[in-house]
């Protein structure tokens, strides 16, 4: 039997993510360039991916685009929500999910989703950047410290520190008093962690938690965020490596779904 390859194309606010599946099942290929839509990275991730596993796009049996950037890309055969992309990929890498928690770049999003894998309900933070990961990013910059060492600087916290606005511009200036006040920059990133914890936790429960939980998106990464959300629900949360391509994930096993009817 011939292989039917697939793509699926993920554009966000601030990274492109491509993976490309073999047979509906078996990943052969990733990239992910962080740069999102309006800038080169969806052609370079595209172009990145396709190298990556020697194929070229005639080569693919159907590509399926998402993300914020989604209706950029004109030449692909379909378009998704990436809500729908994320709750697919959740229950593709963890069969029993039941509520994924996605933080992106610019947005917060948590989504019920049915045994089957299908999306029932949601709640979505796009109105403002506190709890996404554009947040941690400003609170890194003015902390001068990488944005990856968030987690491990988050884990050596002793004192309680509450960062209490849910505003980003608030945020930044509450972090400057503490910083002026000498506190411990563990401490404050800590504060930082449980800030996002709390603005996603109050979309979790309009939704309702059910478990397993799984978090997807780039923010996945940071256990210290991960951590918190978990004191935050009282929920155990499950991750993947894969976490940040969740999207790009689900719209590949779409695009398989799509070919094969």
């Amino acid at each position: 039997m011939e292989n039917i390859y697939t793509m699926g194309i993920d554009v966000g606010s601030t990274a492109s993510k491509c993976i490309i599946l073999k047979n509906g099942k078996e990943i052969i290929s990733k990239s992910l360039v962080d740069s999102g839509t309006g800038t080169t990275g969806p052609a370079r991730a595209i172009e990145s991916v396709l190298k990556d596993c020697d194929l070229t796009k005639e080569d693919m049996n159907y590509i399926l685009a998402t993300g914020y950037g989604r209706n950029s890309i004109d030449w692909v055969d379909a378009e998704m929500s990436e809500l729908s992309c994320h709750a697919k990929a959740a229950h593709f890498l963890f069969p029993n999910v039941r509520t994924v928690i996605d933080i992106g770049g610019q947005d917060a999003k948590v989504l019920r989703i049915s045994e089957q894998g299908m999306l029932t309900n949601f709640a979505m933070n796009d109105k403002c950047a506190a709890g996404t990961g554009r947040f941690l990013d400003v609170m890194a910059r003015i902390l001068e410290v990488n944005i990856d060492d968030l987690e491990v600087l988050s884990a050596q916290s002793t004192k309680v520190i509450n960062i209490s606005s849910t505003c980003t511009v608030f945020a930044e200036s509450e972090v400057i008093s503490q910083l002026a006040h000498d506190s411990q920059i563990c401490d404050i990133v800590k504060g930082i962690h449980r800030s996002v914890a709390g603005r996603v936790s109050g979309l979790a429960k309009r939704v309702g938690v059910e478990d397993d939980v799984v978090m997807s998106g780039g923010v996945a990464r940071n256990k210290g965020v991960v951590t918190s959300l978990e004191e935050e629900l009282g929920k155990k949360i499950h991750t993947s490596p894969l976490a940040q391509y969740s999207g790009a994930l689900g719209a590949a096993l779409f695009a398989y779904q799509k070919f094969k009817k």
